[in-house]
């Protein structure tokens, strides 16, 4: 059985609980042990660089320090908390300096950052660690009759100098696991563009014109429902769908799924088991 240091997302934590439900579910049937660390703090988001980069170097050191102190790699399912916490590592490795004084405030709670833990995107694990053949092995209902069209998210692609996973112009590993559930991938243009998440609160009709286009291609493209391995992603698709779509005139709706909820259903899970039901768009 594969363990890792699994990081709670305040958003998961609050808006989207059904994500980590879904995982919880179905962990064990791909021999994986998510153990959860507790006592993480937020990640800071996209902000808290920008406002104290010390402290951003801090919080994020440490949730690394947690993962290490048990002697794991660090598995988010946020976007914006993998690349938070990448970037926090990337400048805490290239810096002896910030090093030093992270672990010096670090060590008052018997942690040190040592760099060892990598940080991972569930999808990652998944792809990379557990294997396409054998999570195909695994499903129990494939999901042969949806076309399903992937939504990526930024903060898993750009910039590639923090993530340097996926191409981000196109980008494959969502799409490879859909196929690999037994979906049919529905390419559209809109898979690796932003959903206007982060300039929600300041800008709405420029974030909610980004989640139509992205929602209207989807459905202009005949797919039965998007899926997206970002809380924040799905946050808007979902939630602010129907005021997205009035904006556009767009008369119809489209399901937006975790991933961890199109993972739970190849594997047998309901979707009353999987929380769909808490979703807005169902």
């Amino acid at each position: 059985m594969k363990r890792y240091a699994y990081y709670l997302s305040c958003i998961n934590e609050s808006m989207t609980k059904e994500l980590d439900k879904s995982i919880d579910l179905w962990q064990k049937d791909l021999d994986i042990d998510f153990v959860k660390l507790h006592e993480s703090t937020c990640c800071g988001g996209s902000n808290l660089d920008y406002v104290s980069p010390k402290h951003f170097a801090l919080v994020n050191g440490r949730n690394i320090a947690l993962a290490e102190k048990l002697g794991l790699d660090l598995v988010t399912s946020c976007n914006t908390c993998l690349l938070t916490i990448r970037s926090a590592k990337q400048k805490l490795d290239e810096s002896e300096a910030l090093r030093d004084e992270v672990n010096g405030i670090l060590k008052k709670e018997g942690l040190e950052y040592k760099g060892t833990s990598e940080v991972r995107h569930l999808l990652w694990v998944l792809n990379e660690d557990i294997g396409l053949d054998t999570i195909n092995k695994k499903v129990k209902v494939p999901l042969t009759n949806y076309k399903i069209a992937p939504f990526y998210g930024c903060h898993i692609l750009r910039p590639s100098s923090i993530l340097g996973k996926d191409n981000p112009l196109e980008p494959s590993s969502l799409d490879k696991l859909i196929e690999a559930l037994g979906g049919k991938v529905v390419p559209y243009e809109h898979k690796n563009k932003c959903c206007g998440f982060h300039t929600l609160l300041v800008a709405e009709e420029e974030s909610l014109s980004l989640a139509a286009e992205a929602l209207g291609e989807a459905i202009e493209s005949q797919a039965d429902f998007i899926v997206t391995p970002c809380p924040l992603c799905h946050t808007v698709l979902d939630s602010y769908q129907g005021k997205a779509l009035k904006r556009s005139n767009i008369k119809r709706s489209i399901p937006v799924f975790h991933l961890s909820e199109m993972v739970g259903l190849a594997l047998g899970y309901t979707s009353r088991q999987l929380g769909i039901k808490r979703h807005i768009v169902t």
